[in-house]
């Protein structure tokens, strides 16, 4: 059985000096993400994600740029690519709601330094570091 492709959006978000990172049903540390269903637009389905996933009313500043992950899926019995397009976001404030009912099992904001050591995937540390870029670069802009 062919695998399948699956497009997905999510979000790095930045709220002061730190970068909000939650932790999956498997003890992995990642940031908030989800597939793009019915046409809908990355961007769009980046801030729902965030927002569904951790409470968190953030604003695009940037693409930070594309990640991709396959694995083998037991529930569909068959090989399925991830393919993730992320956006810098910024957030007011370090106000946030763990969606313990969607599995997940912690989660917070943390200083980039540890969140680099946190995150489970070398690609994820990757976008963190392009998503810090735009960030800093926004903050100059606004200061």
């Amino acid at each position: 059985m062919a695998g399948a492709i699956r497009s997905c959006a999510g979000g790095v978000v930045f709220s002061g000096d730190d970068v909000f990172l939650l932790m999956s049903d498997r003890g992995e540390w990642v940031m908030p993400k989800g597939v793009i269903r019915n046409y809908n637009r990355s961007n769009e389905v980046a801030l729902w994600r965030v927002e569904d996933e951790a409470g968190i009313h953030a604003e695009i500043i940037g693409i930070a740029g594309n990640t991709r992950y396959d694995f083998f899926s037991e529930s569909r019995g068959r090989e399925i690519s991830n393919r993730i397009q992320w956006f810098a976001m910024v957030a007011a404030d370090h106000t946030f709601r763990v969606s313990y009912e969607q599995g997940f099992l912690n989660g917070g904001y943390f200083p980039v330094e540890r969140a680099l050591e946190l995150l489970t995937y070398e690609a994820d540390r990757e976008i963190l570091k392009n998503a810090l870029e735009i960030y800093q670069n926004y903050r100059k802009t606004i200061a």
